[in-house]
């Protein structure tokens, strides 16, 4: 194949000219344009893209790190990022950490000494600040669903606590009282925030008369099996009457244990789910849920990205998206009432 050097030798000038004719960084008379054309089209020479990205000062790519790619949040988000990056003629490199802080510094690190044009981070675990260092130092970057204490960059959530009211409100007006709510704890801004709106939305319709069985863990199917377990374990008149499962994964758990046990929704006991991304619409019955615009989250997130690497002098944001409450059949009244 026809190297840079072989179409400089061609066309009598130097292979920088040809170089930086190809880049569009140098003007020439004609003729010496049109010698450069013509010895390209004789010789077949195909441009290297990496190479001339390279000269540009960019990469083209996008760096994208999440926890997990089996879930169906993460992997619709990453389908959505992936849509967009080619649509605006960008590639996507893709690591996915499993949740481990090892991985994700490891990621980190590897992105800081490559070639990609910014990072789009999201993780699922409570920081002890070294993670936020190091995101700090890797240049063009975006935090995306779970925030990261002690960083100072760019930010793009859904409205948790809003989603959270609408789920606690909901329930409340259909006259529930004694509620479970399962979730991240305090560390996580997703936890603190969505257990915020639920108790405001619960007591702006309830007041105080409200009592919480908080059970706390990751957002996993796991999480969701044990606190449907719990729940099970408490004496029938004293089990709670409504359950807040906070993503999908705790509600398909909780629903796997629920049913297998014979408990009837809404009959027993009404249920709430958050993110909606997963098939709880094909529960039976349908499962009420705050839904999350997790494609809007990838969209904006990469557009946020390619802002900042246009204006690194633009002030570090935090965007909020909206959330929406889909009703379906999984809540009811109390049977008491």
């Amino acid at each position: 194949m026809a190297t840079l050097q072989d179409v400089a030798n061609a066309a009598g000038v130097s292979k920088t000219t040809v170089s930086r004719f190809l880049n569009g960084s140098l003007d020439l008379p004609l003729r010496t344009a049109d010698q450069i054309r013509a010895a390209i089209r004789d010789l077949d020479y195909r441009p290297n893209p990496h190479a001339r990205r390279l000269s540009l000062g960019r990469s083209d790519t996008i760096a994208l790190i999440v926890p997990d790619i089996s879930s169906p949040f993460f992997a619709t988000f990453v389908a959505a990022v992936e849509a967009e990056a080619d649509a605006r003629g960008l590639s996507l490199s893709l690591h996915a950490t499993l949740n481990r802080r090892d991985r994700e510094l490891s990621y980190i690190d590897t992105v800081a000494r490559g070639h990609a044009d910014g990072l789009i981070f999201i993780t699922n675990h409570a920081d002890d600040g070294e993670l936020g260092r190091r995101l700090q130092a890797a240049g063009n970057c975006i935090i995306v669903d779970e925030d990261v204490s002690g960083t100072d960059l760019p930010k793009v959530f859904s409205d948790n606590e809003q989603g959270g009211y609408l789920a606690g409100r909901h329930l409340a007006e259909a006259g529930h009282r004694h509620l479970m709510l399962i979730g991240g704890g305090e560390e996580m801004i997703s936890g603190e925030r969505r257990h915020a709106g639920f108790m405001r939305g619960l007591h702006e319709v309830a007041g105080p008369q409200v009592r919480i069985l908080r059970h706390q863990g990751t957002y996993t199917l796991e999480t969701g099996r044990a606190a449907a377990r719990r729940f099970l374990e408490s004496p029938v008149d004293q089990r709670p009457s409504a359950i807040f499962a906070t993503s999908d994964e705790l509600m398909i758990g909780l629903m796997e244990v629920l049913q297998t046990s014979g408990i009837r929704v809404p009959e027993e006991v009404s249920v709430v789910g958050f993110d909606d991304v997963g098939p709880l619409h094909l529960f039976a019955p349908a499962i009420t849920a705050v839904r999350q615009p997790v494609r809007d989250l990838g969209k904006s997130a990469l557009a946020l990205l390619l802002e900042r690497a246009a204006d690194g002098n633009k002030p570090p944001s935090e965007v909020l998206l909206p959330v929406t409450l889909i009703e379906r059949a999984s809540v009811a009244p109390p049977m008491s009432s």
